[in-house]
């Protein structure tokens, strides 16, 4: 079976042979762990965010940067395009944020290959039928820290690692690589409805493409959090090729699938987050979506359609 860490080495290792044209800074501690600042003491930049998404899938995908040429051009923004032939490995089996990274003062929330490894959460790899053995963990942390040795040697006993076998990559939110990455998790956010909320098998999902506006940098970092969400909920567009069996409502998948489905929708979400006393738990799981759903049934050639970019609320989001 493919190894996410296996794959993801590879854009690791451009991203360190060319650290200084991407605005990364590569750090080796002491206990032989390796460190990617990609935006908490450096500025990072447009392809960094590009090789870190990239990282965070797996090497499973590919992501790439566009300007699309269907929005209006009052919301003509960067966007990030995500295309998979593995939407459940790479997306719930790499790229979700599955794992509460929090060792001492350190917390973050960690995504990538190396959950694989410690298979966190356990359920979600029981359900996608998939395990990595690889001996290399490769870790991507929402943070506005870099990690201690402590952080990387507890990531390593996790994932059963020598700890110089680590590597880390750190984006905190309020940054272009943060705002990047948090909208290449588009198509994610659809897979992971469908299994978390919608307890619809995944593994069905054979294709899956997705694209989502980019969010304007903000240095308040709550605030990057709300805006970075909302490029996804209220801008992201995805079309997933699922081969069903008989019996599957895909029609009702579809309605379901898309953010303006939750009960919580209808306003940015960091009003939201607010009035939840920024506890995530407290928010409606359906929430957690794209903005426009396309799912194409393998089995019967029919195509369904729900959700649409609210246009306005990203505006309002935006500060635009």
């Amino acid at each position: 079976m493919v190894s996410v860490n296996l794959k993801a080495k590879k854009i690791l290792d451009e991203m360190i042979s060319k650290a200084d044209d991407l605005k990364i800074k590569v750090q080796r501690l002491d206990n032989g762990s390796t460190v990617l600042d990609c935006g908490v003491n450096v500025e990072g930049s447009i392809k960094a965010g590009e090789l870190y998404t990239k990282v965070c899938l797996g090497g499973l995908a590919d992501v790439g940067i566009s300007i699309p040429a269907d929005l209006s051009k009052r919301l003509a923004l960067p966007s990030v395009k995500v295309k998979t032939d593995s939407p459940a490995i790479s997306t719930l089996g790499s790229q979700k944020a599955g794992w509460a990274v929090n060792v001492g003062e350190f917390f973050a929330l960690g995504s990538g290959p190396a959950r694989a490894l410690s298979k966190k959460p356990s359920e979600t790899y029981e359900e996608i039928d998939y395990e990595d053995d690889a001996e290399i963990a490769i870790i991507a942390l929402e943070s506005d820290k870099l990690p201690s040795e402590d952080v990387t040697e507890n990531i390593a006993e996790e994932c059963g690692v020598p700890t110089e076998n680590v590597y880390a990559l750190v984006a905190p939110t309020a940054s272009i690589v943060g705002s990047i990455q948090i909208s290449g998790r588009v198509v994610e956010n659809g897979t992971y409805k469908m299994l978390e909320a919608l307890d619809f098998d995944v593994k069905k999902v054979k294709y899956a493409a997705g694209i989502a506006p980019i969010a304007p940098v903000d240095p308040d970092g709550l605030k990057a959090m709300g805006k970075t969400n909302d490029a996804v909920l209220f801008g992201g567009r995805t079309y997933y090729y699922i081969e069903s069996d008989e019996g599957d409502d895909l029609k009702s998948l579809t309605e379901n699938l898309p953010s303006s489905a939750s009960k919580d929708y209808g306003r940015p979400f960091y009003e939201i987050f607010k009035e939840a006393d920024y506890d995530f738990y407290k928010i409606d799981k359906g929430m957690f979506a794209p903005a426009e759903v396309f799912i194409n049934d393998l089995r019967t050639g029919e195509v369904f359609r729900a959700g649409f970019v609210n246009e306005e609320l990203l505006i309002k989001s935006f500060n635009l």
